[in-house]
């Protein structure tokens, strides 16, 4: 039995009182209003609705251990990375491996492996596979369903992934960019109840107007709370925060913790902003997570200060687990799982674009977004074959199938990365994770493309002259060093980066939404361009 003292702050009762709470066999016996000033105030953990531990580029084990101190008790998190890579095999690594933290870290089950059934996977999940994840208590939810064009169509499969989670008691979560008016009644009359794609107000609105909870996603590469946070005043009840895809370095600095503070900075009411960051997540989706009322699961954490929400120590199911500054548990080594079948060494020659147009479709990439635009424009021509454009800021994009020995490079042009020299390449490519590519020229594309099949995944940066490699042996996504490792050496290429001039603020991460066929409007993966609008391949010549 322990009791702590401190000044709670109570989301259910809406008040602030000098407190002590008794906490016996992990739980909340009683919580008693003391005289006596405290200096420090208690409140609920935070919980990350939606994100993806792999785009931490840590096992789960290790990602709790950066999480936690930050105040983070639970998250809702999604495996379709691993999923698309590994299939069930891979959702089951990340249970396991999350069973040796004592954060509550909860999966969905993966809804669209593949995304689309325009590029090639490791894997396919269909609605056996989800009937039989469902059935664990660590599965609380449909993954994010993104073929929102199988909603519509009503795909048999897809009804069946949506009705399997439905009759489990257990919510469905969506992903609907711009998918707004009869469109977005049909998809959320499915019984889909989240969106975490939303960038504009008006569309978050709607939404919420239609039924749908509004996940506030500010994360490494999609920052959308500048455009929704005044939700958390006008609908409080119907928020949640969430990262979506956190990359190691941003955790390090902070999770959820930063939007709160961020939110109460600029004036939001308190326990609106908290409800956001906690109850709402925990009432959606049945997490056994404590509230900081008598019975519940004693899972709380202690901070100085409300506006900067400095968290200095974290309880979870009564156990302090940070404190400090040092987090009093560790992670364990868990044998890696991969799938990288590809051999073949690339040369210039094959990223080569054979066309006799003149004029091609640019894929036109945004800092801090998913979204991207395309335009066209007439590219310079060597010995007859079209080139990046420098002038203009064009690289060569190429996205190649890793699930095959031999694949031949598919190609197309992209604005917005401004890559001067050398080249950049990734095993993190959203969702199939094939190996993405961006370069000035053919010869950078080939290396940094060799480098990663050499490790069979990882990140490579090639700047003309030398190589920086950052491996994931885990599926290509993860890598079992220590967190502050791995954030360390991806803060190092992220710079790098600049030095060969690229201005993205996480260039890496908006290079692997690039291959995401999901996102509006053109993306690019390992069968060509992709029209998102349209949902069908397209033709790099205009």
């Amino acid at each position: 039995m322990k009791i702590i003292k401190g000044k709670l702050i109570d989301i259910i009762e809406r008040r602030i009182y000098n407190a002590a709470i008794t906490v016996d066999d992990g739980k909340i016996i009683k919580k008693v209003k003391i005289r006596e000033e405290q200096d420090h105030y208690i409140m609920p953990g935070f919980v990350d609705s939606h994100v993806h531990i792999e785009s931490s580029m840590l096992n789960p084990s290790e990602f709790s251990r950066l999480a936690v101190q930050h105040g983070t008790v639970a998250t809702v998190s999604d495996p379709h990375e691993i999923a698309n890579v590994c299939g069930i095999e891979g959702v089951q690594y990340m249970i396991d491996d999350a069973e040796k933290s004592p954060l509550k870290l909860h999966f969905n089950a993966p809804s669209c492996v593949p995304a689309t059934a325009f590029e090639s996977s490791g894997h396919t999940l269909d609605s056996a596979d989800i009937k039989s994840l469902l059935n664990q208590d660590k599965i609380v939810a449909l993954g994010e369903m993104m073929n929102f064009p199988g909603v519509l169509m009503e795909d048999s499969e897809v009804i069946t992934k949506i009705q399997a989670s439905l009759d489990k008691g257990k919510p469905v979560d969506g992903h609907a960019p711009e998918l707004v008016g009869d469109a977005a009644d049909k998809y959320i009359g499915s019984g889909i109840t989240t969106d975490h794609e939303c960038a504009s107000l008006d569309e978050a609105i709607e939404k919420i107007n239609k039924g749908m909870l509004i996940q506030i996603r500010e994360g490494s590469a999609a920052k959308n709370f500048d455009a929704l946070h005044s939700l958390l005043n006008s609908h409080p009840e119907r928020c949640m925060l969430c990262t979506d895809d956190c990359h190691p370095d941003d955790l390090l600095n902070g999770h959820i913790n930063k939007i709160v503070s961020r939110a109460i900075k600029l004036g939001h009411n308190l326990f609106d902003v908290l409800k956001a960051a906690s109850y709402n997540a925990i009432h959606h989706y049945n997490l056994d997570v404590g509230l900081l009322q008598e019975g519940d699961p004693a899972d709380f954490i202690l901070i100085n200060s409300i506006e900067e929400m400095d968290v200095t120590s974290v309880y979870i199911n009564g156990d302090l687990q940070y404190d400090n500054g040092r987090v009093l548990f560790n992670s364990s080594e868990t044998e890696p799982i991969n799938n990288f079948k590809l051999k073949k060494q690339y040369t210039a020659l094959d990223f080569e674009v054979v066309s006799d147009a003149d004029r091609f479709k640019i894929i036109q990439a945004f800092d801090g977004s998913l979204l991207t635009d395309y335009f066209e424009h007439n590219l310079p021509k060597i010995n007859g074959k079209p080139h990046p454009d420098p002038l203009s800021g064009i690289n060569k994009i190429s996205v190649i199938n890793r699930y095959t020995e031999n694949s031949d490079p598919a190609l197309g042009f992209i604005q917005g990365f401004s890559i001067s020299k050398g080249a950049i390449a990734s095993t993190v490519a959203h969702d199939s994770h094939n190996i993405v590519a961006v370069g000035s020229e053919d010869q950078s594309l080939a290396k940094v493309v060799n480098r990663l099949i050499e490790s069979k995944g990882g990140l490579a940066l090639f700047d003309g002259e030398e190589m920086y490699h950052l491996p994931l042996p885990v599926a290509g996504l993860m890598s079992n060093e220590n967190a502050s490792l791995v954030a360390e050496a991806y803060k190092a290429l992220n710079k790098k980066s600049t030095d060969i001039g690229c201005g993205l603020t996480a260039p890496f991460m908006t290079m692997a939404f690039m291959a995401l066929l999901v996102i509006p409007k053109l993306k690019i993966g390992d069968k060509g361009l992709f029209d998102v609008s349209k949902f069908e391949l397209t033709s790099l010549e205009v």
